[in-house]
């Protein structure tokens, strides 16, 4: 006969069972809770489609070129100094004056040697009328042969030592030694002026050279004539055209570079020696290339990609038109010109992408397009101010 105790259940099983309901019950709360989020989210309204603009790929013609960058030099540049030391009487221009060749610049005292000169000439005057007199009496006989030597002879040293002192004088006076335009002149009269010291410098700017290097693997699509072309900080709405004069003979053996030359008209004087200018030569014809704005392009450490537009596929629930969707397609790029830049594979002639608004898009996401607004997309810039 069993007792009342034997009829009680142990207490692990009611501990089993006291877990199981409440394991239960929060299996229930958690599925309501999640059951409640779902809810929620399908209810949440879809975002916007993200509005961005669009341009479709085309050819256009492009003209090869080589870039680097270049130092303007003057065709015929020089410091004037004096050859011999003195006291300044006289500046005959002022800083920045066009002067002709063979003016006279500046001008040291000469007193003393112009006497000299002077008495020389004197010397040289009185030996030639000896000289003529013992041409006379020789054809006379009536004197030595060894006489009119000796006449002729100290004509000859006369006229030398005048020559000679004509060289001392002009070395009192600065010339220009070719046409050009003159710097900053700090020099007054009563200055001293040591022999060798700079006094003004003289630049001819009717036509000037650019010199810049490129790499020995760019040296076989270069060769004189071809036409180069300056871009400039101080002008940047202009370009100054030149032609490729020359190609040094040497390559450095530090940088494997080679000296170019190229000459630059500039007949209104703008460009100055010694600027920064950002060269481009022409090499070979134009050639059709497909292009895009650079805003187009999404530059990454792994890749250069653009996003492609999809045309939209069925409609949604309620019957309205799918909006397009883009899709991420890496592209390879080449030379750029101006806002454009060329792209060498990834996509083709027609194919439309995205060009602003890429830090909204992900792969397959929806998008809206606005081309009331498009991007820079010229070849040649032109900076404006607003």
């Amino acid at each position: 006969m069993s007792t009342r105790d034997d009829k009680k259940p142990s207490t692990l099983k009611r501990m089993i069972w006291m877990i199981a309901a409440v394991l239960l019950l929060i299996a229930v709360i958690a599925g309501i809770k999640v059951w409640l989020v779902l809810r929620m989210i399908h209810s949440m309204p879809k975002p916007a489609p993200a509005t961005v603009s669009t341009i479709r790929a085309t050819d256009q013609l492009w003209q090869p070129s080589l870039q680097a960058v270049g130092t303007l030099r003057a065709a015929q540049g020089a410091e004037l100094a004096m050859d011999v030391s003195g006291l300044v009487t006289a500046v005959h221009l002022k800083s920045g004056n066009v002067v002709k060749q063979g003016q006279v610049l500046l001008q040291l005292r000469d007193g003393d040697d112009v006497a000299q000169l002077h008495q020389l000439q004197a010397n040289a005057q009185l030996a030639r009328i000896t000289f003529d007199r013992a041409r006379q009496q020789l054809a006379a006989q009536a004197i030595s042969k060894a006489s009119y030597d000796n006449a002729e002879a100290n004509l000859k040293a006369r006229q030398a030592a005048v020559a000679q002192q004509k060289v001392t004088v002009s070395k009192k006076q600065l010339r220009a030694p070719f046409a050009g335009r003159v710097g900053i002149i700090t020099i007054s009269p009563g200055d001293y002026l040591s022999a060798g010291s700079p006094v003004v410098t003289l630049q001819q700017l009717d036509t000037l050279y650019v010199d810049f290097f490129v790499p020995q693997s760019e040296l076989g699509r270069l060769k004189p004539g071809q036409l180069v072309h300056l871009k400039l900080d101080a002008y940047p709405d202009r370009t100054f055209d030149g032609t490729l004069s020359a190609i040094s003979p040497k390559v450095d053996t530090s940088t494997r570079n080679a000296r170019v030359e190229a000459t630059v008209p500039n007949h209104d004087h703008q460009l100055t020696p010694g600027m920064f200018a950002k060269v481009s030569v022409d090499i070979g014809s134009p050639k059709p290339s497909l292009t895009l704005p650079q805003t187009a392009i999404v530059y990454n450490p792994y890749g250069d990609t653009v996003y492609v537009v999809h045309p939209s596929k069925g409609k949604d629930d309620q019957g309205k038109p799918q909006p397009p969707t883009v899709k991420q397609a890496f592209v390879s790029t080449g030379t750029t010109r101006g806002d454009q830049v060329v792209i060498l594979k990834g996509i083709g002639v027609g194919t439309e992408v995205v060009t602003s608004g890429q830090i909204k898009l992900k792969n397959g996401a929806p998008i809206t397009i606005d081309n009331r607004v498009q991007p820079a997309d010229s070849a040649n810039p032109t900076p404006q101010e607003h």
